[in-house]
């Protein structure tokens, strides 16, 4: 933690005063830096290649439950809290959309209602045509 800060804030310090500040030794600081990348950080950075690609390739659409069964299927040993974490440290979220639902019923064999006004919505007065539920169009034929 105490060298990554250093090395997001070396252009604005110098590295002698931010170790000085944090405790810190110039020579395990440079150390730090040309030690080699770990085993496990090599592994995510080629788990999370082929979770970019598989995100592309699913449109957006995969999370982390299918993302893992994508990986696992191309050979990939990897468990859902990993392929999560790599997930939302490197912000690839899914893009959920709603499925469009079919609400109208066109094949049925109730009748049609008739069209009374036939597009004609203008009325001579207030309260003379209505258009809604029911069969009631003019207020002539719907006393009730």
């Amino acid at each position: 933690m105490r060298f990554a800060f250093i090395r997001e804030h070396r252009r604005r310090w110098s590295i002698e005063s931010l170790c000085r500040v944090l405790r810190v030794s110039t020579r395990g600081y440079r150390a730090w830096i040309s030690r080699p990348v770990c085993q496990r950080q090599r592994t995510d950075l080629k788990v999370l290649a082929h979770i970019r690609e598989h995100f592309v390739l699913s449109n957006s659409t995969y999370g982390r439950p299918r993302m893992t069964m994508e990986l696992k299927e191309a050979g990939l040993d990897v468990g859902e809290r990993r392929v999560g974490r790599l997930m939302k440290l490197n912000g690839i979220r899914p893009v959920r959309t709603r499925r469009h639902r079919v609400t109208t019923d066109s094949r049925h064999s109730l009748g049609v209602a008739a069209n009374v006004l036939d597009g004609d919505f203008l009325a001579n007065a207030p309260n003379r045509k209505w258009a809604g539920g029911g069969n009631c169009v003019d207020q002539v034929t719907c006393k009730g």
